[in-house]
């Protein structure tokens, strides 16, 4: 029978990357919350790749670390290998990314969970979310236990309806052999809520002491001191190589030999993957032209022989997956230590959802994560951190918090899911990103700092090393834009000279000096006065903000232009079906998504600029018949 168990502001069901930044930020507001997980042990649980950050990825983390957030606090404390990636490129694309050390990163969010006031966490299956009407009001665990709260965010990951995939078995299971949620999609496909089907894979896990390391490229990670959060310093992390290998023929026949035991190939896998990390079966067939694919050998974390092999993510038999190995030059004795599989799960239609991430049809019921169609530990985590903060304030009475396309890949990943939805697991990639060269891995705190404290997250040891960090950049751009270069100057001369960069004939700023394309930040140490007192990564904004001023310039001219369209509200309740002039198609998706702006229409797949200009002058004669007094016919 089911009894009380007791009443929270919030309850937030998962506790993996999207329910601990949902736990943390109700709970850091005030709000009495209660984290449900299906088991303690899968906590911060990284069911694939043990890494965190990557192209997009670490833009997202460095604005949930602005936020105040905790996921940048904890990769820091527990990586095992820090790089900067795509270095060659420009700084819109650059990404740090790390190689966590599996079981450390989940033993210490739960340890900032455990202590974290106003928080509770406790093992538990969700299996019902109680209703009155169209708004929440608690759940109903597996035990009968009834927790009451007038919000409740789903953070459930890939555990609804879970069904594992390994060649032609399969099974009802969550990520990692934990339990799957079976009620509860149930119980809410039958309130109406919109559900797909989704499918994501996993490689299997090989014991690095049967790996023949001396036959594959050592991948080193960069020296130094690297980290996600503004916050972290001296911590002195291990830097553990991983290893490169190549996939080729024998390899690529072996899985077309066998493709036949694949429910991938056969139909049987009706959930859609990911498109930006399919299966190896898949790259085979589909790029049937490459004779070869990367494949990389990526520690699990101090304290296991445990080695992932990205690139060979994999639903085919076990037998098989061996084989396959086995015929990859450094895996000739590799032995498995857990398979590979593939997982199909039920998520929501993120379209159902407004930027808040509540759901537009059961008041105080928001969702964040997998859940939502995302793929990835940094997606979700985005989204956590903003459900969190909205559901927060909900009980508090407080105005909700969106984020905008030109502000942060948050507010381009949100927007995203909820105006155009997705057919496919989605991943942030900087193509998304209108406003790129704005949204800056580099300068993520300078763009949040100060929303985030507006919110209540971020500390106030956090904000004044942000303020410090802004003054100390201010500092060294006056300075670069004030003093000047000398034709003279011998240390100059030898710069240009080595760098193949023509010599100053006049007098110039520091500024104009280091606007040439041979220049880079680290050139400022080697002629800038007191260059070495001033932190890298100061140097680094400063030079950044000189060389692209222009084009940077032209960007936030585009989002004024933006701004513009954003500003512009559709009001509640606005029948589009009446509207004349708009096309079908776009009053169907109009009424389905029902946008808040005149920008957000503009986005929805299926509304044309037409449409928007009928609508544009539909609000335009609604606005001035309502100042009239009139009645908008």
């Amino acid at each position: 029978m089911p009894y009380n168990a007791g009443k929270f502001d919030v309850i937030v069901i998962g506790a993996g990357h999207a329910g601990i930044e949902a736990a943390l930020a109700s709970a850091r507001l005030g709000c009495k919350t209660l984290c449900l997980t299906v088991s303690m042990d899968a906590v911060a649980l990284m069911p694939c790749n043990p890494a965190v950050g990557g192209p997009g990825k670490s833009h997202l983390v460095r604005e949930v670390d602005a936020l105040g957030g905790q996921m940048a606090l904890s990769a820091d404390r527990t990586y095992i290998q820090m790089r900067i990636l795509n270095t060659g490129k420009g700084p819109a694309v650059r990404a740090l990314r790390c190689q966590s050390d599996k079981k450390l990163y989940q033993a210490e969010m739960l340890r900032v969970l455990q202590q974290q006031k106003n928080l509770m966490v406790k093992q538990a299956l969700v299996e019902e979310i109680i209703l009155k009407g169209t708004r929440v009001e608690g759940v109903l665990t597996q035990t009968g236990a009834l927790y009451w709260a007038p919000v409740v965010i789903l953070a459930s990951g890939t555990y609804l309806g879970g069904r594992v995939i390994i060649g032609e078995l399969n099974y009802s299971s969550g990520p990692s052999g934990f339990f799957p949620s079976n009620k509860l999609p149930q119980q809410m496909k039958a309130n109406g809520i919109k559900m797909v089907r989704f499918s994501t894979g996993t490689p299997p896990r090989v014991d690095k002491n049967t790996v023949d390391f001396s036959a594959m490229t050592e991948q080193k990670g960069d020296e130094g001191e690297l980290y996600f959060s503004y916050m972290s310093e001296n911590l002195n992390r291990p830097n553990v190589s991983c290893w490169l290998t190549y996939t080729n023929e024998r390899t690529h026949k072996i899985i077309k030999d066998n493709l036949h035991k694949s429910l991938l190939f056969s139909g049987e896998i009706k959930g859609v993957g990911p498109r930006y990390c399919p299966s190896i079966e898949d790259k085979v067939v589909r790029f049937a032209d490459k004779e070869s694919h990367q494949i990389f050998l990526e520690p699990e974390g101090l304290g296991t022989a445990e080695m992932y092999v990205q690139g060979m993510s994999t639903s085919l038999p076990e037998d098989v997956q061996l084989e396959i190995l086995r015929s990859i030059k450094g895996l000739e004795r590799v032995e498995i230590i857990r398979p590979g599989y593939s997982i199909e799960y039920d998520c929501l239609v993120p379209t159902q959802l407004y930027p808040t991430l509540e759901h537009k049809q059961i008041e105080g019921f928001f969702s964040a994560g997998q859940v939502n169609g995302t793929s990835g530990y940094e997606e979700a985590a985005a989204q956590g951190i903003v459900a969190g903060i909205n559901g927060a304030r909900k009980v508090l009475g407080e105005e909700p918090v969106t984020f905008l396309r030109s502000e942060a890949y948050i507010g381009v990943l949100i927007d995203d899911l909820v105006i155009k939805g997705t057919n496919e697991p989605y991943r942030i990639l900087t193509s998304r990103a209108e406003y790129r060269l704005l949204l800056r891995q580099d300068n993520a705190d300078l763009r949040l700092t100060e929303k985030g404290r507006k919110i209540g997250l971020v500390s106030d040891e956090r904000y004044e090393k942000y303020l410090k960090r802004k003054k100390m950049i201010e500092e060294e751009m006056e300075k670069l834009k004030t003093h000047r270069v000398k034709p003279g100057d011998e240390r100059v001369k030898m710069l240009l000279q080595k760098k193949g960069s023509a010599p100053i004939k006049n007098s110039i700023t520091y500024a104009e000096l280091l606007k040439r394309p041979e220049l880079d930040y680290r050139d400022v140490l080697e002629i800038l006065p007191k260059a070495e007192d001033v932190p890298k990564d100061v140097l680094e904004q400063v030079w950044i903000e000189l060389k692209y001023e222009g084009y940077i310039k032209k960007q936030l001219a585009q989002v004024e232009r933006f701004k513009k369209m954003e500003d512009k509200k559709i009001p509640d309740g606005i029948s589009y079906r009446d509207i004349n002039g708009l096309r079908n198609e776009a009053k169907e998706k109009l009424e389905e998504i029902r946008p808040k702006t005149l920008g957000q229409a503009s986005r929805i797949s299926g509304v044309s600029p037409a449409d928007i200009s009928v609508l544009m002058i539909y609000l335009e004669q609604k606005r001035r018949n309502e100042k009239k007094g009139g009645v908008n016919e």
